[in-house]
């Protein structure tokens, strides 16, 4: 690892958490003015994870505890490579391992609500997995190597050469952060359901970790994005800024005007996305290779 890819990291581990839940602290705001409402405070996201962990510590067994750990570390490994520079392929793969634990964590308590959550979440797994990974080959394609540290090094935006990876890696993210209308295992919003789902039996710090995990996976999802506009010119940053910011309010509009939608639309939905945005991306790169 190269020292710049340790500051990074460093820097990603520390202020990951806050940079999170200050873009969610936002979009909370933004939903609530649509909705002609005032809304919490900016950073309420982050009151809401330090009162978690000042909660009494229980869990409804011993392995509910370590699967949630598990969870979490994956999680936050995963953006540690990614901010490295490291290889996407594992990101992607560690991201999917820490899902997998998040669904074997709501699986070992037994509970009705929390199984329920459990498949749904195995679902939209389904879902978002194929176009993740065809992502990851888009990169490969357009710049010869799965590193980040290489793929930012290009002399133009990704964009332009996988307008159709972007398309789909965008409606995927929906799926990823749970939102409407593809918030089917867990909500972020009470008027949307009363039981949470995938995480209705955790509470406490148990609880803590899981939020914490999200907002690593939140910031690595966001960084991805911004990928497709890094490139070797550092004002290329505030051109994928700039782009992370339109997606996120993008996503916020879709989750305030969409209702909920059945598993069957929403594996139909990503399906068609990923074959014919990432697919067609696909066959046009493979046939620019030869």
């Amino acid at each position: 690892m190269t020292m710049i890819g340790m500051i990074a990291v460093i820097i990603y581990l520390v202020i990951s958490p806050l940079i999170a839940c200050l873009i969610s602290g936002v979009d909370r705001v933004v939903t609530a003015r649509m909705q002609g409402r005032k809304g919490p405070k900016l950073m309420q996201p982050w009151y809401d994870i330090v009162k978690l962990f000042a909660k009494e510590a229980t869990s409804v067994n011993d392995m509910q505890k370590i699967l949630v750990m598990a969870h979490c570390f994956f999680a936050i490994f995963s953006g540690a490579v990614f901010f490295a520079g490291g290889d996407i392929l594992l990101v992607l793969f560690a991201l999917t391992m820490a899902e997998v634990f998040l669904v074997l964590a709501a699986y070992s308590v037994n509970a009705a609500y929390s199984e329920l959550g459990a498949q749904r979440e195995l679902l939209q797994m389904m879902a978002y997995e194929p176009m993740t990974l065809l992502t990851a080959v888009g990169f490969y394609l357009s710049t010869g190597s799965f590193k980040v540290e290489d793929i930012i090094k290009t002399d133009i935006p990704l964009i332009i050469k996988m307008p159709g990876f972007f398309i789909g890696f965008c409606f995927i993210l929906v799926i990823k952060m749970r939102k409407s209308p593809f918030d089917l295992a867990t909500s972020h919003h009470a008027h949307q359901e009363v039981i949470k789902g995938l995480t209705g039996d955790l509470s406490g710090p148990v609880y803590g970790f899981s939020e914490l995990a999200e907002l690593y996976e939140e910031v690595l999802m966001l960084g991805i994005v911004g990928l497709f506009f890094v490139t070797s010119d550092p004002l290329s940053l505030a051109g994928a800024a700039a782009a992370i910011i339109i997606v996120m309010f993008c996503m916020s509009l879709t989750d305030n005007i969409f209702p909920r939608v059945k598993w069957e639309g929403m594996l139909k939905a990503a399906w068609i996305v990923t074959f014919f945005a990432g697919g067609a991306n696909l066959v046009v790169l493979s046939l620019l290779n030869r």
